[in-house]
């Protein structure tokens, strides 16, 4: 099932699908974001903060108007 990242519940997995446009997609790239990749949801903020995930043991933080642009598998 494909969900939004900002959508996953805690301690969720998936892997990512797709990145909605380039501008993040080269963003996220830098972090070793990219599709194909396994993430975990660990916590979302309340109030539009951002959600905190987890790739190959590094953690993160993103804001939801990046996290609304990955879509998951999962």
């Amino acid at each position: 099932m494909k969900k939004v990242l900002n959508q996953m519940k805690y301690k969720e997995k998936g892997r990512i699908v797709e990145i909605k446009t380039a501008e993040v997609r080269e963003k996220l790239m830098s972090m070793n974001i990219r599709i194909g990749k396994e993430v975990k949801m660990l916590a979302k903020q309340p109030l539009k903060g951002p959600v905190a995930i987890e790739v190959e043991n590094a953690q993160t933080s993103l804001s939801q108007e990046i996290a609304r642009q990955i879509i998951v598998e999962v």
